[in-house]
């Protein structure tokens, strides 16, 4: 025991060394034209936190705009339109113009436009195996109301998100959320379409409370973090009462980056003391281990699995439910050997 407390001892004082040279370095060079000594003080750059360049999410939704204007132009409201319930919404776009309000108070294309497109309905995903609309109602909007809600909340949490933790981790949860955020809506919706763009941003939302969460004394200005959700989340969750927009596709896409957040992404805390406060030679290392990545993915499998059973008439009034699962990481500190 006193061997392992003096290495302990010797270890630390090491550590804060290294960690104090680190910070700053100073060199002290002779003028050998003039009598005078100067110093010079260089300060270490490897203290300052990585900072990716978004540009994934920015891509997203450059996407998600450009499919819009396609599903515009392909519903062409003018042509298609009879005019039994009023007449077509900003007709001065032409092809772009939306349908009258009565059918779509969002201003959108008609159902049947975007049925067409690849929106989510029940009876062609179960019976018509049609599942690939599970990912293609991910990219389609009910009308400018919902794009231009989901956008602004999408580049205001999306790209602070990618900036922390990468392009990777944040794709991954914005298309598996998306997903999931689908394959929930396709499980209780069978009554009409509907479209699942806003499962990918309450993915976010849902990873980044998960974030602030587990980080709590991290933020300097907690209030207004979680007013700043909350606003966000009433705002898509009152959109998804209007038509073709449904709040089981936003509770699908929330639990989903929720629970993705603790598999995917790594807890701030322990990147920021990785960054500040230790030398090269000591890294924090998640650990994570495989049997939550399997959890992760045997929650999609359980879905999926429902909607077969459904597809083949083996559904049962209950619904399938599943425990919360702790799936939270921890952060260690190990000094690697040379």
């Amino acid at each position: 025991m006193d061997k392992k407390k003096r290495s302990r001892e010797i270890w630390d004082e090491d550590l804060k060394n290294r960690v104090a040279n680190n910070h700053s370095s100073t060199t002290s060079n002779n003028n050998d034209y003039g009598k005078g000594r100067r110093i010079i003080i260089i300060s270490s750059s490897s203290s300052r936190e990585r900072r990716w360049k978004p540009w994934l999410i920015p891509s997203f939704a450059v996407a998600n705009v450009a499919m819009f204007i396609v599903v515009m132009y392909i519903n062409n409201c003018p042509k298609h339109y009879l005019g039994r319930q009023g007449k077509c919404v900003a007709r001065f776009l032409g092809r772009l113009s939306f349908q009258p309000l009565r059918d779509n108070p969002l201003f959108g294309p008609s159902s049947s436009t975007l049925d067409k497109l690849g929106a989510l309905e029940w009876t062609k995903v179960v019976h018509q195996h049609q599942g690939w609309r599970l990912t293609s109602s991910m990219w389609l909007h009910a009308g400018l109301i919902h794009l231009l809600a989901n956008m602004l909340s999408l580049v205001f949490i999306g790209i602070r998100l990618e900036q922390q933790f990468g392009f990777a981790r944040i794709g991954t949860i914005y298309l598996l959320s998306g997903f999931g955020g689908s394959t929930l809506s396709a499980l209780f919706i069978r009554n009409h379409i509907s479209v699942g763009a806003s499962g990918t941003l309450f993915g976010l939302l849902g990873a980044m409370l998960s974030e602030l969460i587990s980080n709590w004394s991290i933020y300097s200005n907690k209030v207004a973090a979680v007013f700043t959700l909350l606003f966000l989340i009433v705002v898509n969750l009152v959109v998804g009462i209007l038509p073709h927009v449904d709040n089981f596709v936003h509770i699908g896409g929330f639990l989903s980056g929720f629970l993705l957040r603790f598999v995917l992404l790594p807890g701030p805390r322990f990147g920021w003391r990785e960054r500040h406060n230790l030398p090269e030679d000591i890294r924090v290392h998640s650990k994570c281990k495989g049997y939550q990545y399997a959890l992760c993915l045997f929650a999609k499998g359980v879905k999926i699995v429902r909607i077969i059973q459904l597809r083949n008439g083996e559904a049962h009034k209950s619904v399938v439910g599943g425990a919360d699962i702790d799936v939270g990481c921890r952060g260690s500190s190990n000094r690697l050997h040379h």
